[in-house]
């Protein structure tokens, strides 16, 4: 698995030798610039996944290096780690303004600084999740646009057909019980007929519009169903 990259953009030499030792500690390729103008040259070259960016530097600002790189439409949803001797306020505002996506002031503890580095990427990888889709043949089921279809051709279904198919799905074959079928998708428990009624009845809608994917909703006799991941 490839290391992530993270770029320290500082002109302390002292700091930067601290946090590229600490990056390379904690399984991190680290690139290095001493001023914004070398960072915002080396982003053109060199795909980053995340940026420690010092606010007092040579030349342009770190603000306003900042500000460059989330006006940038390929360098925008790069992550920034704001660092900075100052503690005021106003740093912190202008900075979160511009985008960034943290603020640690020196001195710092490194083994916070690489938690904090850990969290922002763990964050950036989730909203980076491709969109949750489910495909087996010509089904298709998209869980985020709440759409079905068969071959291309979408398949209308109700919210709690939908949600019945989805729960069965993610179960990844294993046996839904009615009770845990009602309890989830319509949020109350009820006698044994009303649940094998509702249940039932939405099992047998949905595997009409269905078609032939309907076999793959299995009944489990006196418990509840499981969609077949296998035929």
């Amino acid at each position: 698995m490839p290391k992530e990259k993270i770029l320290i953009v500082e002109d302390d030499k002292h700091i930067v030798k601290l946090i590229d030792y600490n990056l390379g500690k904690a399984g991190f390729d680290s690139f290095i610039a001493n001023d914004a103008e070398g960072a915002l040259s080396l982003l053109e070259k060199q795909k980053i996944d995340l940026i420690i960016l010092d606010i007092m530097l040579p030349g342009m600002s770190g603000l306003e290096a900042c500000r460059n790189i989330k006006e940038n439409p390929r360098l925008k949803h790069t992550p920034i780690i704001m660092l900075t001797a100052k503690g005021e306020e106003v740093d912190k505002v202008i900075g979160f303004e511009l985008g960034a996506d943290d603020y640690i002031t020196k001195p710092f503890s490194p083994r916070e600084l690489i938690l904090r580095i850990k969290a922002i990427l763990r964050r950036a990888k989730e909203k980076e999740l491709p969109k949750e889709i489910f495909k087996i043949g010509d089904l298709l089921v998209d869980f985020s646009k709440i759409q079905v279809s068969i071959k291309d051709k979408q398949i209308e279904l109700t919210s709690k057909e939908f949600e019945l198919l989805k729960t069965l799905i993610k179960a990844n074959g294993r046996v839904l019980s009615r009770d845990f079928l009602l309890n989830n998708i319509w949020g109350f428990d009820h006698s044994l007929e009303i649940q094998t009624r509702t249940v039932d009845v939405h099992i047998r809608t949905l595997r009409k519009k269905l078609k032939n994917y309907a076999q793959r909703i299995t009944t489990v006799k006196n418990y509840g169903y499981r969609f077949d991941m296998e035929i």
